[in-house]
């Protein structure tokens, strides 16, 4: 006798394979895998802000792998929607808080089981494809402005793989003034149903009909998408590249002890934090299997060669983990204080634990996390300004201390120079600090610096420094002895010099004479 419809009941069996890729330093990619949700969020804004959209993202949407087993179709597309949004609030505030951050965003495609149907959550540009019956469907729409082009005519399919703005997208959640509102579809599940959800450095490179071969023949779920990460890398993916795969299974008796179960998987930037994740669904998650080859593409080799890598050398992978949520952790002595990140959970009076934007408890810890915020806020601009001030003061004081001891060390010293012409004693040094000068003349000479030699000049245009003023004062005595014995042995060599010329007009004129009294003597013996 077949099994009537009511007593059937589907369950989901899902994965999740996620790559940093050949070129990415990090991986922006986080992804969620379980019984009751998928996703896929892909971020973007930098090193550091790229992962923490999507995981934030991913931490919004985990609540719903435990809050949507009550079998309200309607009810779980609204959760789904608002928190889609509550990631965007969570997103903008923190990129608000951290200006590093700002810019960040992230795409988020979700889908949900719940009472026999599927609920789909989608804004950005990565994809989900159902595969059903043999063939695939693409179930989401890009919000790019590639698809734009497409919509609109004026650009083809193929033209859009290929086109230089194909990374440009329209939607997003995060840092952008921009609708933050996804769309929401819901469609029949059917036994045999599997989902891919991807990011765009998966189905960027694939064409869709690659994708529907390998989803319809590769039946081991993991075998899937491994196959499918490392396909994308082959050919030439140079983005993170993140595959969640999802298949609906029949329980033909939902009363059954031994229902299917597996453990939630965390892929990509996410698995990070998995203890948060653990305490927001509050089960064990675990850290998505690594990617187990695919990565000696000839892109995958010239990115290693610029990098300074060897490109035979297989990189080493993450190895999978387990966290456990709270409960456990505090009987096994763990750290007991939860983290959601951006979300907060709250343990409500059931003994549940509930990270839900939707309910009344958490919205309420929402808020009072905001009033909170913005106290500590205050109170830090508060303190960083007394800070801030006394650190002049201090800096203020700490120049004048340094100025007066450095002024007082100096007037200590003394220095021979050039004033206005003339050889001086100075107190101080001859130098300035901050226009100030730290000497003073205190002794004149009545030496004049344009009789010294021009070496002497040279040093006193530096100052001839001295730790006493006696130092200084016998030392103006040397240069004067020494300048009057030069004068003297100059006055000395002109008047040798005068008498030597006087000399020779002597002996000249003598000469003269002379000449003048032979020449008349001749001349009187002639006659």
């Amino acid at each position: 006798m077949p099994t009537s419809t009511a007593s059937q009941q589907l369950f989901m069996y899902s994965t999740v394979v996620s790559d940093v890729g050949t070129v990415r330093s990090n991986n922006q990619d986080s992804a969620f895998a379980g019984e009751h949700l998928i996703a896929i969020c892909d971020g973007m804004g930098g090193h550091a802000g790229g992962d923490t959209a999507s995981t934030i993202a991913i931490r919004s949407l985990a609540h719903i792998e435990q809050d949507n087993v009550d079998g309200d179709v309607q009810v779980v597309s609204h959760m789904m929607a608002t928190s889609v949004m509550a990631a965007h609030d969570a997103i903008v505030g923190k990129a608000k808080r951290e200006r590093r951050l700002a810019g960040m965003g992230t795409t988020v495609t979700s889908v949900a089981l719940v009472a026999g149907c599927w609920v789909l959550a989608h804004i950005g540009d990565s994809r989900a494809y159902l595969l059903h019956d043999g063939h695939l469907v693409r179930m989401t729409s890009d919000h790019s402005y590639v698809q734009h082009l497409i919509d609109t005519g004026r650009i083809s399919e193929a033209e859009a793989r290929n086109h230089p703005q194909r990374n440009v997208v329209m939607r997003v959640l995060g840092d952008f003034d921009i609708d933050s509102r996804p769309d929401i579809a819901i469609r029949k599940a059917h036994p045999g149903d599997r989902w891919l959800l991807c990011s765009d450095g998966l189905c960027g490179v694939l064409e869709d009909s690659t994708l529907e071969e390998v989803l319809s023949t590769c039946a081991d779920q993991e075998e899937c998408a491994q196959r499918l990460v490392s396909m994308a890398l082959r050919a030439g993916s140079t983005d993170n590249v993140t595959a969640v795969i999802a298949d609906a299974t029949l329980a033909l008796d939902a009363d059954a002890f031994d229902l299917p179960h597996q453990t939630p998987l965390v892929g990509g930037a996410a698995s990070a934090s998995l203890e948060t994740i653990a305490d927001i669904v509050n089960e064990p998650v675990a850290s998505a299997p690594p990617l187990r080859e695919g990565k000696q593409s000839p892109a995958a080799r010239a990115a290693a060669l610029r990098s300074g890598k060897d490109p035979n050398e297989e990189p080493k992978q993450p190895e999978q983990r387990v966290a456990q949520p709270s409960s456990v952790r505090e009987d096994n002595g763990d750290r007991v204080n939860t983290d959601t990140g951006e979300i907060p959970i709250v343990q409500k009076r059931n003994g549940r634990i509930s990270a839900d934007p939707n309910d009344p408890e958490v919205a309420k810890a929402i808020r009072n996390e905001h009033i909170e915020e913005r106290k500590t806020k205050r109170s830090r601009k508060f303190r960083n300004r007394i800070i801030t001030i006394l650190i002049i003061i201090l800096v203020l004081l700490g120049v004048a201390g340094v100025g007066v001891g450095t002024y007082r060390w100096s007037q200590t010293k003394y220095y021979i120079g050039d004033n206005n012409g003339k050889v001086a004693i100075f107190q101080g040094v001859p130098t300035s600090i901050f226009g100030a000068k730290l000497s003073h003349a205190v002794t004149d000479t009545n030496m004049k610096t344009s009789d010294l030699p021009p070496s002497w000049r040279e040093q006193l245009d530096q100052g001839i420094s001295f730790d006493t003023y006696g130092e200084a004062k016998s030392h103006t005595r040397l240069i004067k002895k020494q300048l009057n014995d030069a004068k003297r042995k100059q006055e000395a060599r002109q008047q040798e010099k005068a008498e030597a010329e006087q000399k020779a007009k002597d002996e000249a004129a003598k000469k003269a004479a002379d000449q003048a009294a032979q020449t008349n003597k001749s001349g009187g013996d002639k006659s």
